[in-house]
């Protein structure tokens, strides 16, 4: 059995939310937890899943949403912390991928939204895209903070500056990649890592071009298993007990 610890399970994307969970747990995913990136995904997913068993969220603003959010969008996640679903602030982190960034609205987002984790003793999920030194000196300010490099694809240099700081890394399809080098350090990270899809992105091969759906941990595991001689027993026994560790679920 396996969580999906990161997945955006949001009324945009997908036209029957039931119906993507009834198909991910025939799959052998039992546990999901839904991100938001900004207030408006943040509202819907408490409303969505309230009263959803075995789904939990992380509250977070995107580091995409730097320019434009407000206090008002940090005091909403502050306002709902305390809700019973919510186990993580998160997707939150640092993006230098498309032209137009502010870096310094990112650092002072991003820094924001730690102080919030550690106030509240709770996990963080961390989206880094081109922005991995940053990230990790922002980090290092807040080491009481531990959480999920979410859509890890690095060295096992930055994997191991990670680990050591005291966050797991999330895998998803991106492992599966042709031109992904990351396989080949799973055996070296194994018992530091969860799964996670990124639904609907990130969608693992052979079913690239299409949705992505918590489902596909089915795959990103099995192929896990082929390449590397890792049971999927083993991947779930230690995934689980990560998610255990980080998210006290």
């Amino acid at each position: 059995m396996f969580t999906d610890t990161h997945c955006h399970i949001f009324n945009e994307y997908y036209d029957d939310i039931n119906e993507v969970l009834t198909e991910s747990n025939i799959n052998g995913i039992y546990r999901f937890i839904v991100a938001g990136t900004n207030t408006v995904e943040n509202k819907e997913i408490l409303n969505n899943f309230k009263d959803t068993k075995n789904v939990y969220l992380a509250l977070g603003i995107h580091p995409e949403e730097a320019n434009n959010y407000s206090k008002k969008d940090i005091s909403f996640i502050e306002s709902n912390i305390n809700n019973n679903k919510v186990i993580a602030i998160g997707e939150i982190g640092l993006d230098y991928h498309y032209e137009g960034y502010n870096k310094e609205k990112q650092i002072e987002l991003l820094e924001t939204q730690l102080k919030l984790a550690q106030d509240y003793n709770l996990p963080v999920v961390v989206h880094v895209r081109d922005a991995v030194q940053d990230t990790i000196d922002t980090l290092k300010k807040y080491p009481k903070v531990k959480g999920v490099i979410h859509a890890f694809s690095g060295s096992i240099e930055v994997a191991n500056i990670y680990i050591k700081m005291g966050y797991k890394l999330g895998i998803n399809g991106v492992v599966t990649f042709k031109n992904s080098k990351l396989i080949n350090i799973i055996p070296d990270i194994k018992d530091s890592i969860v799964f996670e899809t990124d639904s609907p992105y990130l969608t693992p091969h052979p079913y690239r071009g299409t949705k992505n759906s918590p489902k596909y941990i089915k795959e990103i595991t099995e192929y896990i298993q082929d390449k590397t001689g890792i049971t999927k027993e083993e991947l779930s026994k230690i995934s689980e007990n990560n998610i255990k560790e980080i998210f006290n679920i």
